[in-house]
């Protein structure tokens, strides 16, 4: 503005201003070339004192708007020269289809933004410290970002999300082919990735929310999608199932490095959803496709590499389980079909069985296997193969499956399952116990036979018929207990404490009397022998077990049999003596279940032979005739009474099995009404001694099964009506679903009782009174006192 001064004269002059500068504009200057210097590295040239003060100064001066703009201008403009200067000219140029030329190039790009990145944040620390008081008195009070928020909101503006500039399409699609690249197995410089996903990490968007999420994981999930779908169709057409188990986990191993080393490690469960479905979900058909090759194999690496991918999505452990059941169902099947074929025993053969310890007597031939044998092997090898493939699935379960508790359950219900397919499965099961508790039995040990019992003991857990492997045991135990054969008394009664702890004292109780019965039998054996010693002894010595009828099985009801002169009154003196000692007892005598020792005089020897106490009845007959004599079928049966089944299974024994001291006439291996027999003077034997008996346990024929499961019927039958009416009497009135209920719990132990025969039992307790309908509910029922 122009001046008026008075000259000396008091005349008036013009004169023009004089140029200044004001004081914050200069101060502003000297700020602005201070922060320049920093931004070209040459803050070593600034004094920290001096710089601050111009900010200050132009804070406490009001001019704190001016200074806030005019540091963001700079910092912009520095940041658009950087995205020129460093970044846009490392661009790739997409013109190679090599990945390690590609790689390369995003390597470039990468450190450049990094580079950028890191000199940035270290300008904008320096900014921070000589602007601190902007920050405190000015920013603050306005309500405005600090100056290094500001830094790095302008570095997302001007560099990330650049509206003049593809850095950010460049930098995401560099980062996502590293990755790529890494994923194909090159090497490519971890740490550098890692950088600038940290930049992704550190800014922020308007939401305070880093952009990490939106700008570099989705298209990095979106990318792992179409990498891993593409990947598991690839590897499921071109190698084996052991081989991608193995590399979907070395997979997952390496993406759970990859997003520790490059990403940020809460992206990993969506990374992980990704190869779960892609991996495993989509390929579990596939994956278990190859589940019976690693269990024929006993790859348990394999198992196990399977059990832990099928852990990782909800629907693998039900498909691995049914997977599973289907595989031992199938093994198990074919078991019961093996065993089936060679178990049909043909009726009347069972003579030409010889015991088991006579198949170690060394004879000039080995006899032809009967039908008999055959069944009975087929039984031991069902169990044999059953307890090797629970083995072998145990072994399984313990080392690859890490003894999950639902695939054991799994397990469990396949192995009930194609065991209650096969009928004679308590049979067998029996049977292979009776083997193993005989004497001298393959030389086992006792620990040894313990072992088996044990392993034998979990295939009696899958048995539903419990009742039913009852009766055949007891049939069995009773033939060990009354021929002598039991391996030892105390491998018995362990094998009796491992079925008392599986179904309780009741199912043993009867089995328990057995013992208790020759052990008293044992002790009236000698004081009967006391007695005929004193009264001048008897002409053959006799030993008798007393057997309680509700004991033991009734083996033979027809024990009618006429036995020689001797032997009958020396078991007319024993049944005074021991009447004389029990009054008020019955003694009904069972010889098919005795046995006899004898010595048979040959043209060449004699010999001592043990038979049963039906078989000397027979020989007795040949005894007072003469040597060449023949006796129809029908003489013998008339002189002995007894009945047909018993005496063909003794002439079978005596004429067509190994030692064939009678001879049949015409021969052959069935009896037939018409046959005659004649004593085999010209009869010769090695051993001395020997033994001649039918085998002591065989599986039963059709008829015999027949029969067998009618008894059991019939006794499920009144175990079931006791069980209703035990329920009834402590409840007095119950509805009839919860009653059906209460009785399946109660009887399960034994058996599984059919709904309709419990309803029938109901119906017959009603007729006989002992239950009534109730008058009001139709449904309930009441009981009758």
């Amino acid at each position: 503005m122009a001046s008026v001064q008075r000259g000396p004269k008091g005349k008036a002059k013009i004169t023009a201003p004089k140029a200044k500068t004001t004081p914050h504009t200069e101060t502003w200057n000297q700020l602005a070339n201070a922060i320049k210097e920093i931004h070209n590295h040459n803050a070593i040239n600034l004094s920290f004192e001096a710089v601050y003060r111009y900010a200050y100064t132009l804070v406490i001066y009001k001019h704190g708007e001016m200074l806030y703009g005019g540091v963001k201008g700079l910092i912009r403009d520095n940041l658009d020269k950087l995205a020129r200067e460093q970044i846009v000219v490392q661009f790739p140029t997409g013109a190679t289809e090599d990945p390690m030329q590609q790689a390369s190039e995003g390597d470039r790009l990468l450190r450049a933004v990094n580079k950028v990145w890191e000199d940035h944040c270290q300008n904008m620390n320096k900014l921070k410290a000589v602007l601190a008081y902007m920050d405190r008195s000015y920013s603050e009070q306005a309500g405005l970002l600090q100056t290094y928020d500001v830094g790095l909101k302008l570095f997302l503006e001007r560099i990330m999300h650049s509206s003049q500039l593809p850095i950010q399409r460049h930098l995401v699609n560099s980062i996502l082919n590293q990755i790529r690249v890494d994923r194909e197995g090159y090497t490519i410089h971890q740490s550098i990735v890692k950088e600038c996903v940290a930049v992704f990490l550190t800014l922020e968007d308007d939401l305070g929310k880093a952009i990490y999420h939106k700008d570099l994981e989705q298209p990095f999930l979106g990318e792992s999608r179409i990498y891993f779908k593409t990947e598991g169709e690839s590897l499921t057409r071109t190698i084996g199932v052991a081989e991608y188990l193995h590399k979907v986990e070395a997979r997952f191993t390496s993406e759970e490095h990859l997003v520790n080393f490059m990403m940020s490690f809460a992206t990993w469960d969506a990374l992980r959803e990704i190869l779960e479905k892609h991996l495993i979900t989509d390929q579990i058909n596939f994956m278990l496709s190859g589940l019976e090759a690693m269990i024929d194999h006993d790859n348990m690496d394999a198992l196990a590499r399977l059990f832990r991918l099928m852990l990782k999505v909800p629907d693998g452990m039900p498909a691995l389980r049914r997977s599973l059941k289907v595989s031992i169902t199938q093994r198990g099947r074919r078991i019961n079909d093996g065993s089936s074929q060679l178990s049909q025993t043909v009726a009347g053969d069972e003579a030409g069985d010889v015991d088991m310890q006579d198949a170690a007597v060394k004879g000039k031939g080995k006899e032809k296997e009967t039908p008999a044998n055959q069944a009975l092997s087929a039984a031991h090898a069902w169990v044999e193969d059953v307890l090797s493939l629970k083995d072998k699935f145990d072994r399984i379960h313990s080392i690859a499956f890490g003894t999950d508790i639902t695939v054991q359950g799994a397990m469990v219900e396949a192995f009930e399952s194609f065991i209650h397919v096969n009928s004679k499965a308590p049979e067998f099961i029996s049977l292979f116990i009776d083997e193993n508790l005989k004497k001298g039995l393959k030389g086992k040990t006792d620990i040894e036979i313990d072992v088996v019992l044990d392993k034998t003991i979990t295939l009696f857990r899958f048995i539903s018929e419990k009742d039913v492997f009852e009766r055949y045991y007891k049939a069995h135990l009773a033939k060990r207990l009354l021929h002598g054969r039991s391996v030892s008394e105390d491998a018995e009664r362990g094998m009796l404490a491992k079925l008392k702890v599986e179904c309780g004292f009741q199912f043993t109780q009867k089995l328990e009397g057995m013992f208790n019965d020759i052990k008293l039998s044992a002790e009236s054996n000698r004081l009967y022998k006391n007695y005929i010693s004193s009264s001048g002894g008897q002409p053959i010595e006799m030993g008798v077990t007393v057997m309680t009828s509700t004991f033991w099985p009734t083996l033979h009801s027809d024990t009618s049999c006429s036995l020689p002169t001797e032997m009958a009154a020396a078991m007319t003196s024993f049944q005074q003596f021991y009447l004389s000692r029990h009054s008020g007892r019955r003694l009904v005598w069972q010889p098919s279940l005795g046995n006899v020792d004898v010595r048979v005089q040959f043209k060449s020897r004699s010999h001592d032979v043990n038979v049963s106490t039906l078989a000397v009845v027979i020989l007795m007959l040949f005894a007072d005739v003469e040597d060449d004599t023949r006796l129809s079928y029908e003489q013998i049966r008339a002189a002995t009474s007894i009945s047909d089944v018993e005496l063909k299974r003794n002439l079978q024994s005596l004429a067509c099995a190994k030692y064939k001291i009678l001879r049949k006439h015409p021969p052959g291996r069935e009896i037939a009404d018409e046959d005659d027999f004649s004593f085999n003077l010209s009869f010769t034997c090695p051993l001395q001694r020997f033994k001649i008996a039918t085998i002591s346990a065989r599986v039963e024929t059709s008829e015999e099964s027949k029969e067998t499961r009618a008894h059991i019927e019939e006794e499920r039958r009144h175990q079931t009506e006791a069980c209703i009416v035990r329920i009834m009497k402590d409840r007095k009135t119950m509805q009839h679903n919860t009653l059906v209920h209460e009785v399946t719990r109660q009887l399960s132990t034994r058996f599984q009782p059919n709904p309709n025969d419990i309803k029938k039992r109901i119906e017959s307790l009603i007729e006989r009174e002992y239950l009534a309908r109730s008058p009001t509910d139709k449904r309930s029922y009441t009981y009758l006192a």
